[in-house]
């Protein structure tokens, strides 16, 4: 009989109060009944996070797996009837890091027909080949495990999640739009502060405000175009005089004079602005600068890039370790990947989870649009003459319409950030 690997990671299941709810559960309960049903010699790899343990503030382990289950009695069902008919094991991710730390874990999931591995890291075998498999959470500064076992040795991602993430859940409800619980699908978390101004803006200011202050921001960009141009007639250097004495916004009547009065307020706040820029900019160029130093603050896309890396040399250093490691497996990103490092493989399992992705808006100085998508996936590793094959496929799952019209406005049309694509099958000749 073939034998396959179907690997997933990134579930953060459970959590206090918002975050006790499984936006994909209808998907992952048929997953498994689909794995159920395969007739080859199956093994369900989930890579890390399949709990969200970190986001329960009120309870200790292990009564937080029992919370877990009351929270979500069908997919432990589901689990444990898949489990009757291939091996599903699980790896210890960060954010279920407790279950790595408890050995009366192992027990209470192989009740469920759950394989509990208690370890960073895993290896499996196929084609004479050997595949590294772990959450990668050991690459990453603020989720990194001292003392990998030790449930007193946590990181200071930890601190960071039971004091942020679950207090996000806890209070998400009071929000305008049960928004805040989306907090842990904001990656790299670096970006929090500026998904939170882009709420308090499209969802929690107060409508009246926002409206007002709406034209002012929208014409931002025009209003730079149009003290351009003045500048440039003042100076003599054109001769057009519609900048400058405003003939063209003056035929246009009312909505002219409305567009004028917007641009005059918004030339004197740039004048005030530019008075106070000189002693401010190095101000807050010496408090960035404080700040980098101590790592406080990054660039979202220079983190992202730093991370990927990381990964990439943590896997060039298996395969020299072991030549007959050929594919690098992890999770933790929330980013699906697949990487050559020459003749080998490394591969992120991405999220299950609700992704933000962030888009600007098409003009304008307003806040950036978080659009919320699913990108529920899995890889299936297969053996076939010789080869592994690597599937890459998607779980059907409706998008979420959670954009209000403002919003779509301001981002039609405008291209979304883009992932580099995973072919559908990749062959690794050995």
């Amino acid at each position: 009989m073939a034998k396959s690997y179907y690997l997933i990671s990134d579930l953060h299941i459970g959590g206090d109060e918002a975050l006790g709810v499984c936006d994909f559960e209808e998907e992952l309960v048929a997953f498994l009944q689909e794995l159920a049903g395969r007739e080859e010699e199956t093994e369900l790899v989930i890579v890390g996070d399949i709990f969200g343990m970190w986001e329960f503030t009120n309870i200790k382990s292990p009564e937080k797996l029992q919370a877990l289950m009351q929270q979500f009695p069908t997919i432990f069902e589901a689990l444990r009837k898949a489990g009757e008919k291939i091996k599903i094991t699980i790896l210890p991710g960060n954010h279920d890091y407790e279950i790595a730390c408890y050995p009366q874990f192992v027990e209470i999931l192989k009740a469920f027909n759950i394989d509990l591995e208690q370890r960073p890291a895993i290896t499996r075998e196929l084609a004479g080949k050997w595949l590294w498999i772990e959450h990668g959470n050991q690459y990453d500064d603020f989720n990194h495990m001292p003392d990998f076992g030790n449930p007193y040795a946590q990181p200071v991602g930890y601190f960071i999640t039971s004091g942020i993430v679950s207090g996000a859940g806890k209070h998400s409800r009071y929000g305008r739009y049960n928004w805040l619980k989306d907090i842990q699908s904001v990656y790299p978390t670096e970006q929090i502060p500026y998904w939170v101004i882009s709420n308090y803006f499209y969802r929690e200011m107060s409508t009246w405000l926002r409206w007002l202050i709406l034209p002012f921001l929208l014409l931002s960009g025009f209003t730079t175009f149009v003290l351009v141009g003045a500048a440039l007639e003042w100076l003599g250097i054109t001769q057009t005089n519609i900048f400058l004495y405003n003939g063209l916004l003056t035929s246009l009547g009312y909505l002219g004079n409305l567009v004028q009065i917007v641009l005059i307020i918004n030339a004197v706040v740039y004048v005030v602005l530019g008075v106070l820029f000189v002693p401010l900019s190095f101000i807050l160029r010496d408090i960035k600068k404080t700040l980098k130093r101590f790592r406080i603050i990054i660039h979202p896309d220079d983190v992202s890039a730093g991370k990927e890396q990381s990964y990439l040399d943590a896997a060039q250093t298996v395969f020299e370790r072991d030549p007959d490691t050929v594919i690098f497996i992890y999770g933790h990103t929330h980013a699906p990947s697949l990487r050559r490092l020459g003749n080998r493989v490394v591969l992120n399992t991405g999220t299950w989870l609700k992704r933000l992705m962030r888009v600007p808006p098409r003009f304008g100085y307003l806040p950036d649009i978080y659009v919320p998508l699913y990108f529920l996936d899995y890889f299936k590793l297969s053996e076939a003459d010789g080869a592994i094959i690597i599937d890459f496929q998607r779980v059907d799952k409706a998008q979420p319409q959670e954009l209000d019209l403002l919003q779509r406005l301001l981002i039609s049309r405008k291209r979304r950030q883009t992932e580099d694509p995973i072919p559908a099958r990749t062959i690794l000749e050995l």
